[in-house]
């Protein structure tokens, strides 16, 4: 993803364009409430994303000036990704979409995971139940 540069382009555009992409507002919620994170750990608390997809755009934000990358020379090299000044200006944005989305989706999508589990407990049960029988 690379930032217009054509100096009409409207600002806003501009960032939506940025943060839009797939797995990107994830990647800096993480790196939000984590802090500076090793890639490994990224990757891990980014659950599903690739390897490939995540090195993509942890350089886009990083280009974009939003993300910073420490290299540490060791055996095995150390990569650690963490909010640049840029990026924090972020933080609000991301804590009010957090509770905007808790609001919206929270409890509502927590009861509809309760309700599947309680479903799949209760049928595998019956199915225990059922092959008792015979």
């Amino acid at each position: 993803m690379s930032v217009s540069k054509n100096p009409d382009a409207c600002p806003v555009s501009i960032l939506m364009s940025l943060l839009s992409g797939p797995w990107t507002m994830y990647i800096l919620w993480v790196l939000c409430n984590s802090g500076p994170t090793r890639f490994g750990a990224l990757k891990h608390l980014v659950e599903g994303i690739s390897t490939k997809v995540l090195t993509e755009r942890l350089r886009m934000l990083e280009a974009a000036e939003i993300i910073y990358r420490h290299y540490e020379p060791t055996v095995p090299p150390q990569v650690t990704y963490g909010l640049t000044e840029r990026g924090q200006e972020l933080i609000d944005v991301l804590h009010q979409l957090n509770a905007l989305a808790e609001r919206w989706y929270g409890s509502e999508q927590r009861e509809h995971s309760n309700i599947q589990r309680e479903r799949s407990i209760h049928t595998e049960s019956s199915s225990m139940s059922n092959r008792e029988s015979f």
